[in-house]
């Protein structure tokens, strides 16, 4: 039997602002009050997981324990078949102290080189903790390829150069509502919601 989150506030266990904002629009129907480990000046931990559910679980836990509230992380990142499934879990990484995902994007289409193989898919985990170390886990998934040059100036990350399986317009080009409809995040987020929000 899955927790049930009772509303209130709701720690989002990330200093990345582009994330936080997405999470929020996902919750905004829900009795909850967002806020972000940022805005708390909670400290992130060290991402020593090797799967991003293992991530997730670890972010959330540490934001649920210090805050001593309730704590939602994401961890997610673009797996590209050509390299093994990178960057992965190292996505975040790829980009530099910087984050500088132009940089990051130009070096994945460089390790692809010529091959003819451009699937990836995006990997979202969400884990939902509480202070006591209760934690839920959800998985979702986008397939889709990689195209070059990037296009588009929304979202955030490598949203520019993936393009959605039967899509015609990557991350990067769609309106927030039409990514929120098909993401990996959304997958993961209505897995969570089917479980402990309703």
């Amino acid at each position: 039997m899955n927790r049930k989150f009772k509303g209130g506030k709701l720690v989002i266990a990330s200093h990345n602002a582009g994330k936080v904002r997405e999470i929020g629009d996902l919750l905004a129907s829900f009795q909850t009050d967002v806020i972000s480990a940022a805005t708390l000046g909670l400290a992130e931990p060290e991402e020593t997981g090797t799967t991003f559910a293992a991530n997730a679980e670890l972010k959330a836990l540490a934001a649920a324990r210090a805050a001593n509230l309730p704590a939602l992380a994401d961890d997610s990142g673009l797996a590209v078949d050509a390299l093994g499934g990178d960057p992965g879990i190292y996505s975040a990484r790829w980009a530099g102290p910087s984050k500088d995902f132009a940089a990051a994007m130009a070096a994945v289409h460089a390790k692809m080189g010529a091959t003819a193989d451009r699937a990836a898919r995006f990997v979202c985990a969400l884990a939902l903790a509480w202070p006591d170390g209760h934690v839920e886990t959800f998985e979702g998934v986008v397939k889709g390829e990689i195209v070059w040059p990037p296009r588009g100036a929304h979202g955030f990350g490598y949203d520019p150069f993936f393009l959605p399986l039967g899509g015609s317009l990557t991350f990067g080009e769609m309106d927030a509502a039409a990514k929120h409809a098909i993401s990996h995040r959304a997958d993961a987020f209505a897995k969570l919601v089917a479980a402990c929000f309703q």
